[in-house]
């Protein structure tokens, strides 16, 4: 029986992840649960799980909680806040933490959970991206376990040999070869990409998705953010990391060895894949996905980026070779581009014109410790929103969609 602390249980993975131990009660226990403000959602989970705790970010969400949970007669404690997030993710009891709350707000939970040695399922990316040699020292310093939950950097997971310990060139790898789908916007004319609205980028192709990693998936964002996870996560150089465009979403990734060989995993395009090969880990239970029928697949396709089409994926390779603070910046002006997107505020193109204009404003300053890391974020956020402030009233002439 693994106790298991799910944060950010009301989004994607987070649902999933309940989804894959709904079928598994004698395996796993919900021990807290987090939310951000969804406290209807939050409150159904734990009438279903019953954990000991529930976290929601601000007062007024807990205390709706509290009342339902009253009413109810469950006997979870609600608290609320950052520091309550960090308390259940390094709770003695808990084995196994599930980090799957978007951005940069997963950070501290999640490294209170390194902390405290668990085994930490990542499916939060910004944690690696803003702090990934501090995060990775923590892991180690602590002993902590890290599976990746990712579905491309889950399938290097897979294609990996148990024997690796972080030394590709021991176990004979000559690169990763990370897919993407491409997004809804891979054949769109780019003339037409200033039009797009919020949803158009939110209805993805293959995978369901929030809508923040929805827009990262079809900027390609997304994919540079992982290519930065992968270089922390298995101590790959920049050269030994490719991306390669598959649109069909059914190899999630790949792993070229030296001797010629090219191992991929497989399946449908479906988290729980992941998720329930990170919570059975090193066993494999079932997880109520559709099995892969390649007959109906019929044909697998593959090609390079566009880099004129995707910009963020070259800025995420940018902000990996300046290192240091780089790739926190690039992840705090994202953040902020991608709200003002889907607030509509500024139109899809303008994404990596606002991300760029910050890498290039701000110095790149080395990091030490996570008040650096955070301090990089908050000044990258401000100057980010400087720049929207500049730039909005072209946008209100006519410039914007």
């Amino acid at each position: 029986m693994q106790n298991i602390t799910v944060l950010g249980s009301t989004g994607s993975i987070g649902v999933n992840t309940l989804d894959v131990i709904a079928r598994h009660l004698d395996r796993f226990k919900v021990v807290a649960l987090t939310a951000g403000n969804k406290v209807e959602s939050l409150f159904e989970q734990c009438r279903r799980f019953a954990p000991d705790y529930a976290v929601l970010r601000d007062e007024s969400g807990a205390e709706k909680l509290q009342i339902l949970v009253k009413k109810a007669g469950l006997t979870t404690q609600v608290l609320q806040g950052a520091a309550a997030l960090e308390r259940v993710a390094g709770l003695p009891e808990v084995d196994a933490v599930m980090a799957a709350i978007v951005g940069a707000a997963g950070l501290r939970p999640t490294l209170a959970a390194a902390k405290a040695g668990k085994r930490v399922m990542l499916a939060n990316k910004e944690a690696l991206v803003m702090s990934g040699s501090l995060f990775m020292e923590t892991v180690r310093r602590n002993h902590a376990t890290l599976l990746p939950v990712d579905s491309e950097h889950n399938a290097i997971f897979q294609a990996l040999p148990p024997s690796f310990t972080g030394d590709l060139g021991a176990v004979g790898v000559k690169r990763i070869l990370l897919t993407a789908s491409g997004g809804p916007f891979s054949s769109t004319p780019i003339s037409e990409l200033e039009h797009i609205t919020p949803d158009q980028a939110c209805a993805h192709p293959n995978w369901v998705m929030g809508r923040k990693i929805s827009v990262d998936s079809a900027t390609m964002m997304n994919k540079g953010l992982e290519v930065i996870e992968a270089h922390w996560l298995f101590n790959a150089q920049e050269k030994q990391i490719q991306v390669v465009i598959h649109p069909q979403s059914v190899i999630h990734s790949l792993v070229e060895y030296v001797d010629g060989s090219v191992i991929a995993q497989l399946g449908n395009p479906d988290m729980r894949t992941p998720i329930a090969c990170a919570l059975a880990y090193p066993a494999r239970i079932e997880a109520g996905v559709q099995p892969l029928d390649l007959f109906k697949v019929g044909t697998l396709n593959f090609h390079a980026p566009d880099l004129n089409r995707f910009p963020c994926l070259r800025l995420a390779y940018q902000a990996l070779q300046r290192g240091e603070a780089a790739p926190a910046i690039l992840n705090a002006a994202n953040e902020v581009a991608v709200a003002n997107f889907l607030a509509e505020r500024m139109p899809y193109k303008y994404i990596p014109l606002l991300i760029e204009a910050v890498l290039d404003k701000m110095s790149v300053k080395s990091v030490g410790c996570l008040e650096d890391v955070l301090d990089a974020d908050r000044t990258a956020r401000a100057c980010a929103e400087e720049w929207l402030a500049a730039s909005l009233p072209q946008f209100a002439a006519g410039t914007a969609r």
